[in-house]
């Protein structure tokens, strides 16, 4: 039986409390103190006994009440901690001021190899196979960088926490040490950067015929396991299809992790994709460095401006590509990873391959699936939809009220030819929006001709009625665009929608090539 005794608080009450306990022989197996209450673990305890020692015990001056409990407070805590050490993933060890392992989780046991009740009483040097390692971690007091070690030939990053003592001086008591492979690190990423990407192929906004054809082709590539490489324009939103992918392939619960190829000098990309082994270059962390490869192992890379890629790195994707193994910069050790690899650019790759400048045998690798994103000028259709999107989105960037486009607003939008794409229009839009104060945002605030493109005609100034002013805007438009895309079909190709309506509208506005 465990019982719990409340009193109030003075010098010598829980001597006083033991007393009792002592005179009656009661075979006691823990008591915990902690004032103004003191735990009684008395296995021999029974039923008909707790009613006399309830009454010693108020004899005592000071007890206040006395009842039963199912746990002891240090039992308590202790399987609480063993519920939450089991339910980590990654290895965890606690470990005294002397380096020997005090407890453990699951993952730390399999992780060395050994049966978990086991793991108390070893030598981390022993556990982890480095000697040198725990005598630094003792003598910095468990406060020693981050770094990477290798355990039974695996990697994991080290990182060790102080327990108790002072900041500036080494401590008594030991330390946490809790080792995180590069995947984990990876899932780490994934979970900070997630947000950037919405959702799968239902989060991207188009509702026109190439956008539908797109999705539905994606669709059916993301369930395919090899590598994609997705083309199109500077601004059609490339790594959100590359993103929208993963989440639709069997992958979609492992890290999705991205570089730019174009963003990075060739000696920085090489080690963000393929990591580096302890000392391999001046400033290069102690323990060495997972790369990108290795932390999305089972998941998917991102290789964004595949164009701009070194011939060296080239040369090194492709190896990897061949058969999952690549090497550390400085490393002797073959490491194997199951990746898939997504590109993408906005180059001509195959005139680059003429030129020599992308080599032939990685563009046949990357090559082997394609989708192609449309430019913002093939799917009209879409660009109010995403219009009115980006003005919801960017009213509650700026927490302004909520505001609407005009109907001169709307004309001048899809006037525009977008050479910037979509992030051409979300940039027109939030500005417009950030800077105006008025509750509907009027083709001036818009700023295209700013940005090089014409606001186009002012379709609906003086008109009588809807009908008359749809028909304005339409003949206005058609006139303009008509000399630049002399034909129905070149026309219908530019404003995403159908050869037929685009020559019915021609041949009602009168509208045909000069000679």
């Amino acid at each position: 039986m465990r019982l719990r005794v409340r009193f109030v608080d003075r010098v010598g009450i829980a001597q006083e409390i033991l007393a009792v306990l002592s005179r009656r022989r009661l075979d006691v197996a823990a008591v915990e103190v902690e004032p103004p209450r003191i735990f009684i673990d008395a296995p021999a305890l029974a039923a008909p006994e707790l009613s006399a020692l309830e009454a010693a015990l108020r004899r005592v001056d000071g007890v206040l009440d006395i009842d039963e409990v199912d746990l002891l407070p240090g039992a308590r805590r202790r399987l609480h901690l063993d519920a939450l050490l089991a339910a980590m993933p990654d290895p965890v060890l606690a470990v005294d001021a002397s380096g020997a392992v005090s407890a453990g989780n699951a993952a730390a046991a399999a992780v060395a190899g050994v049966p978990e009740v086991s793991l108390s009483g070893r030598s981390l040097g022993d556990l982890l196979d480095d000697p040198a390692l725990e005598r630094e971690l003792v003598a910095s007091g468990f406060r020693a960088p981050a770094r990477e070690v290798v355990v039974r030939g695996e990697p994991f990053l080290l990182d060790a926490t102080p327990v108790g003592g002072e900041a500036r001086t080494p401590l008594a008591a030991g330390g946490v040490v809790m080792l995180q492979s590069p995947r984990r690190v990876g899932d780490t990423l994934q979970a900070l950067h997630g947000h950037s990407f919405p959702g799968g192929l239902e989060a991207i906004l188009g509702d026109s015929a190439p956008m539908r054809a797109m999705r539905a082709r994606a669709a059916r590539v993301a369930a395919v396991e090899a590598p994609l490489l997705v083309r199109g324009e500077t601004g059609t939103g490339k790594e959100l299809v590359a993103h929208a992918c993963h989440r639709a392939s069997s992958r979609r619960d492992a890290p999705f992790l991205a570089l730019n190829c174009a963003a990075l000098p060739e000696s920085l990309a090489e080690s963000e994709l393929f990591g580096y082994a302890p000392g391999a270059f001046t400033g290069a962390q102690r323990g060495g460095k997972p790369g990108l490869l290795e932390m999305a192992d089972h998941g998917t890379i991102f290789l964004d401006e595949i164009g701009e890629m070194s011939p060296y790195l080239q040369a090194k994707l492709l190896r990897f590509l061949n058969d999952g193994r690549f090497r550390r910069v400085g490393g002797d050790r073959e490491i194997k990873v199951d990746v898939r690899i997504l590109s993408a650019t906005h180059r001509d790759l195959e005139a680059m391959v003429a030129a020599g400048a992308f080599r032939e045998d990685l563009f046949y690798r990357l090559n082997v699936l394609v989708l192609e994103v449309p430019a913002l000028r093939e799917r009209g259709d879409d660009i109010l939809l995403l219009a009115r999107h980006f003005v919801a989105q960017a009213c509650a960037q700026v927490q302004r009220p909520s505001c609407r486009l005009s109907r001169t607003a709307t004309a001048a939008l899809l006037a525009s030819p977008w050479p910037g794409n979509v992030r051409q229009l979300h940039n027109v839009v939030f500005r417009a929006v950030a800077m105006s104060d008025a509750a509907v945002i009027d083709a001036g605030d818009l700023e295209l001709a700013g940005s090089g493109v014409g606001a186009g005609p002012e379709p609906v100034a003086g008109a009588g009625t809807w009908h008359e002013a749809v028909a304005r805007f339409e003949a206005g438009l058609l006139r303009r665009l008509y000399a630049e895309f002399p034909s129905s079909r070149k026309l219908a190709a530019h404003l995403g929608t159908s050869h037929t309506m685009i020559a019915n509208k021609l041949r009602r506005y009168g509208i045909a090539r000069k000679a």
